[in-house]
């Protein structure tokens, strides 16, 4: 018999909130344990969500401490504050920095999987796995997963196609510096600037598009989180299962492409013990250094912080 899989959220806020339906809706948890430091929080939404037990795969939902959730394969985090209108996500770093060193402290032992989903993400990667001892393949970030989904809905809607069709990659850090990989991406087999009507003039645009979509969303509605939500779902569900899914998951790096000592996206398999391989893709000079001047700004934020 399989055990039961569990998942703990740790903050409940829009972005736990969304996590929690979208894992809830995806079937990717039979049990989901929620907890808030606000008193009351996680009860009620805990409370809001069973009540839906009708209309998603079975679940129970509860809320809980830190301490429930120690026997869990997965602790999502979402605790910290949100990126408000012309803040950075690296803004954010030292308030959220002792809030998830906090949590660190607190799971040094864990022998589930700890996916961040707070930013500044890489940073806040590199601090936790230092602070809690954790092997770097079990502690990982949705990093550029949302930006890939970003990048491909628009391609989607430039090339009159599902976005599933299309296969282009985000690297680096999850902000500003960010990589696309244009020399890879495909549609179909057929390479993107092979595509009829395709103009290479058009892709730093289509990737300043995306590099300020959360800008763009924070200033309409003050945070993003129902894609946050659902790509974290897909990341649950594929890892638990032990599909060995090819992500863009946010991990410290400790070789593949020379990179070290810095938490940051590369394509990955994504299995039950984690970001257990970090792929090398094929990328042309720019492109390589594109993703060393990201490297670069995420080893400066966490100078600035030592």
């Amino acid at each position: 018999m399989y055990p039961r899989i569990s998942i703990g959220i740790i903050g409940t806020g829009w972005v736990g909130a969304s996590v929690a339906i979208s894992v809830l809706q995806a079937g990717a948890a039979q049990e989901l344990i929620l907890f808030d430091a606000r008193d009351g929080l996680a009860e009620g939404e805990a409370m809001d969500l069973a009540h839906g037990a009708a209309f998603y795969p079975s679940a129970t939902v509860r809320a809980g401490s830190l301490a429930e959730m120690r026997d869990s394969q997965a602790i999502v985090i979402t605790a910290g504050k949100n990126g408000a209108p012309g803040q950075s996500r690296l803004d954010l770093l030292r308030d959220n920095l002792v809030i998830l060193r906090n949590i660190a402290l607190q799971l040094q032992d864990y022998k589930g999987i700890v996916v961040i989903v707070s930013n500044p993400i890489d940073v806040l990667i590199h601090d936790f796995t230092q602070t809690s001892g954790l092997p770097p393949e079990r502690v990982i970030g949705t990093g550029t997963m949302l930006d890939t989904a970003r990048l491909r809905q628009i391609l989607g809607q430039r090339l009159a196609l599902d976005p599933r069709s299309i296969h282009a990659q985000v690297l680096g850090e999850h902000g500003d510096s960010e990589a696309v990989l244009w020399s890879g991406a495909e549609v179909g087999g057929v390479p993107l600037r092979s595509w009829p009507g395709w103009q290479r003039s058009d892709e730093e645009q289509i990737a300043q598009q995306v590099r300020r979509a959360a800008y763009e969303i924070i200033q309409r509605k003050g945070s993003t989180n129902h894609a946050i939500g659902l790509v974290t779902a897909h990341l649950l569900h594929g890892m638990l299962r032990d599909e060995r899914r090819v992500l863009t998951v946010s991990r410290v790096q400790t070789g593949a492409l020379g990179l070290h000592g810095v938490a940051l996206s590369l394509p990955s398999v994504v299995g039950a013990g984690g970001a257990v391989q970090v792929l090398e893709p094929a990328m042309d000079a720019d492109e390589r250094a594109s993703l060393e001047r990201s490297a670069a700004v995420l080893r400066a934020a966490l100078a600035a912080v030592a």
